[in-house]
């Protein structure tokens, strides 16, 4: 037996508490009855439906995308504009984005579906690293680079301690590296802004140890074995 919106999660419906949400709203039936929160299923017998559709168990597809700049990351846009599903169309499921990753910004983004665990991956509190890549306005001095990984006041609070490294500077210009631990939304823009060294290009590297080295621009691929029990042990499951 396992919980009911644990289950939804399993099959990618939603996350666990957009599944919690769904069963709230009546929208979840089992064995035709409407469910309720903390109800318990048997997978292989009892008939589970949300808005009246059948619910089975699909396989779970986690994808690293290198994303191109310009491509949203939302699964739907209301501009028309291109999204990070439309490059994984050939996926052979209906996947979802993992965390932020703004439109002008290009490399690593996570898509699953596997809403449970995705939704740990994207708590605040998780310890996941996130490293970036990024050429800022200004000549960066090391002091400088020093104050913004010890950690700068934000209007949201101070950041977190970071890891940051300046690989290569020219005359009005500075390409540093950057280990975050948070995932604010536009963090790292803010935080460069803070120093007086506003983002001129971004890109992520790295999530949680998983990279998109020797990958083409909307290139895609699954992750290794060794890679999702990566996730699972940075997740808690």
């Amino acid at each position: 037996m396992v919980r009911l919106q644990k289950y939804l999660a399993e099959c990618g419906v939603a996350s666990r508490r957009e599944s919690e949400t769904l069963i709230l709203d009546g929208r979840v039936r089992v064995n035709g009855v409407v469910a309720a929160i903390g109800q318990t299923v048997e997978p292989e017998s009892d008939k589970i439906e949300v808005d009246g559709v059948p619910v089975a168990q699909q396989r779970l597809v986690y994808i690293v995308l290198n994303k191109p700049r310009g491509v949203v990351t939302t699964a739907k846009d209301t501009h028309g504009r291109k999204t990070v599903l439309d490059l994984v169309a050939g996926a052979g499921s209906r996947v979802f984005p993992v965390g932020r990753l703004d439109m002008d910004v290009d490399g690593a983004r996570l898509l699953t579906n596997d809403g449970d665990r995705a939704s740990r991956l994207m708590h605040p509190k998780l310890d996941l690293e996130k490293t970036d890549r990024a050429w800022i306005s200004g000549a960066m001095t090391p002091e400088t680079a020093a104050r913004l990984a010890k950690g700068v006041d934000l209007e949201d609070g101070p950041t977190a301690p970071a890891k940051v490294n300046i690989i290569q500077q020219a005359r009005d210009a500075t390409f540093i590296r950057l280990t975050l631990h948070e995932g604010r939304k536009r963090e790292v823009k803010r935080m460069c802004e803070a120093v007086g060294h506003p983002v001129k290009t971004l890109r992520r590297v790295e999530f949680g140890g998983i990279n998109v080295s020797g990958m083409r621009e909307g290139e895609w691929r699954h992750l290794s074995h060794d890679e999702i029990e990566s996730l699972r042990r940075h997740a808690g499951l």
